[in-house]
């Protein structure tokens, strides 16, 4: 078994694997790392949706843009914010859950949506498998609600891709750990030239991997953040009964 910091500092998202299942042992274990990860105020505001039908895999896959992966790895994981438990827990009591209706509670349940994922990421990892985080759910958020049958008081924020991997992905390199580690306060001298250098540094990455068209960093992330990249979320949550307003 890896050890904890070599599994976070190896990290890759494989997006080639087998059919071969996962073990129910295994699964089990890798579902239980993220079952008893922390959530603020011990809200317990994450569910998780294991899809593992084949039929369905292939729903999310185009849901998700297209993505064949998901369609070809044995097990998927959706990850959803879930507040309609606790506005039950709150029944039981004759008390009204309004925390949904602010941004606060997006971005709290968003939060320890990312811990969950982590943990589910590592632990997947630790057990020798792949994985690819996926955020493309949220192109179509209200066709994977339907699917999934979810809800009011729920939405699917991310999902990943676990399985055994076929062909292993290279990792990318990073940003210089000074556009990352900043001491005390914010340091934002030299930034522009660290991405430069990064950029110059992903082409290079690309081509050494046999990819002529590899882009920049800036080129890369221009295109997805030149616009509003998934652009359905705010309807698909306010359907579900969340707010922004507050």
């Amino acid at each position: 078994m890896s050890s904890l910091i070599d599994i976070f500092t190896t990290h890759k998202s494989d997006r080639s694997f087998t059919d071969q299942s996962v073990e129910d042992a295994v699964l089990d274990r890798i579902i239980s790392a993220a079952y008893h990860a922390p959530t603020s105020v011990n809200s317990q505001q994450v569910s998780l949706v294991v899809t593992r039908d084949a039929a369905k895999r292939a729903q999310i896959s185009q849901i998700a843009g297209g993505q064949p992966w998901i369609a070809k790895a044995p097990v998927f994981i959706t990850l959803v914010l879930d507040m309609h438990k606790s506005r039950l827990a709150m029944q039981a009591i004759d008390r009204e859950q309004i925390a949904q209706q602010s941004i606060e509670s997006i971005v709290s349940g968003s939060t320890d949506i990312g811990i969950a994922l982590g943990s589910i990421m590592a632990a997947a990892r630790a057990e020798g498998l792949g994985i690819v985080p996926i955020g493309g759910i949220r192109r179509d958020p209200q066709a994977l609600i339907s699917l999934l049958d979810l809800p009011q008081y729920t939405f699917p924020v991310a999902g990943v891709v676990i399985g055994h991997v076929d062909q292993p992905a290279h990792q990318k390199p990073r940003l210089p750990l000074a556009t990352f580690r900043h001491e005390e306060q914010y340091q934002p001298a030299g930034l522009e030239q660290h991405i430069d250098a990064y950029n110059q540094q992903m082409v290079q990455h690309w081509k050494n991997i046999g990819r002529d068209d590899g882009e920049s960093w800036s080129e890369s992330v221009s295109g997805y953040y030149h616009k509003i990249y998934f652009p359905h979320v705010l309807d698909a949550l306010k359907k579900q009964g969340f707010g922004n307003d507050k």
